[in-house]
């Protein structure tokens, strides 16, 4: 259900053995590695920065299309084929952080281990083989972390801004206020679906049939649907109003409006798409088969199953927030962590 924001559990972090004692928080922060691991239902990502008087720089990244939540929907649980495809990408990750002598790391999981049941003993087969200690945080925790790492890039003003994340299993929704540097989060939503399990509530065959664009439409509404709830907290004049997006699906879809041969984080993390351009790119993707949708550079076979759904959630988001641009973030969770993990060593955020 919805909720007003709340100060979250003190998170579990990982000490390495270059963590200073005897330092002052601020030298301590400087000598420091800092590893940020976010497992999700389609990706398993992981961030490895060094402080630096404007932020931090990034020394390692890693990123894997795992689909941990394949199937979730219909079993309950995580799959063994599933366990084992993060199993490997955590192995990487693990080494990466021993590697880079990280002395401070948190790693976190999401929507697809807080629904499986096997989740927990998912989470400790994690520590018992790699050595990572993942922390399933609540939905509320992921809302915070993504606004930590990627409100920077709000466009200034007055009015209230929406802030979203698109993952596999769940979408978080966050309205802000952000006339401050560090935004006061007024409410917050988790909804049940992502792309994962939109895709496959609605079914692939459905999703890729001759009835596709009617498939777009249900999965439109169901996404609408779940954020009904929401909208009663939503404040009434929506003008002036900003929206910014992180997730896989709207870095994917500023890609295809830029049209890009190849991703390039650097033309677009930042970038402002005007959202009349977003829908038409949406409701073009709709219609294409899956072939058509491969052949998009920076969607490809990889990505061709999945967008359809991303593009529905997001077409809803829309219809909620009547912003007339569309901030995009190629940041979010990772980055959260990291900032908050500086922080607590004199860094400010």
């Amino acid at each position: 259900m919805a909720q007003q924001a709340v100060t979250p559990p003190t998170p579990r972090h990982s000490r390495g053995p270059a963590a200073a004692s005897g330092l002052s928080p601020a030298k301590r922060s400087l000598r420091h590695t800092y590893g940020a691991l976010d497992l999700g239902t389609n990706n398993c990502r992981l961030l490895i920065a060094r402080p630096t008087d404007s932020g931090f720089t990034v020394v390692d990244a890693f990123s894997r299309i795992v689909r941990l939540g394949e199937g979730l929907s219909t079993t309950g649980r995580l799959s063994k084929d599933a366990m084992d495809r993060a199993i490997g990408a955590l192995s990487v990750c693990a080494e990466k952080l021993r590697r880079r002598n990280v002395s401070l790391s948190r790693s976190v999981a999401t929507e697809a281990c807080r629904r499986a049941v096997n989740g927990r003993d998912f989470a400790e087969r994690v520590r018992r083989e790699t050595g990572v200690a993942l922390e399933i945080i609540a939905p509320e925790e992921e809302a915070r972390l993504a606004v930590l790492g990627c409100h920077k890039l709000l466009e200034p003003g007055e009015g209230p801004a929406l802030i979203f994340d698109i993952g596999g299993g769940s979408t978080e929704l966050v309205l802000v206020d952000h006339r401050d540097e560090t935004p006061r989060i007024r409410a917050w939503w988790s909804a049940p679906w992502g792309v994962v399990s939109l895709t496959e509530s609605e079914g692939r065959a459905a999703i890729e049939g001759p009835e596709r664009v009617a498939a777009y439409a249900r999965m439109r509404a169901r996404a609408r649907s779940s954020f009904s709830r929401f909208v009663e907290l939503l404040p009434k004049d929506k003008s002036d109003v900003a929206l910014l997006g992180t997730s896989g699906t709207v870095t994917t879809l500023a890609s295809v409006h830029l049209k890009l041969q190849s991703y390039d984080r650097r033309a677009v993390d930042g970038l402002q798409v005007p959202v009349s351009s977003m829908r038409r790119i949406s409701t073009n993707i709709a219609e294409m088969d899956f072939a058509g949708r491969s052949a998009l550079p920076c969607i490809g076979a990889e990505r061709a199953d999945m967008v359809v759904a991303g593009c529905a959630i997001l077409e809803a988001i829309l219809d909620i927030w009547p912003a007339e641009q569309l901030g995009i973030a190629d940041r979010g969770i990772r980055e959260g962590i990291l900032r908050s993990l500086m922080a607590r060593d004199g860094h400010p955020l």
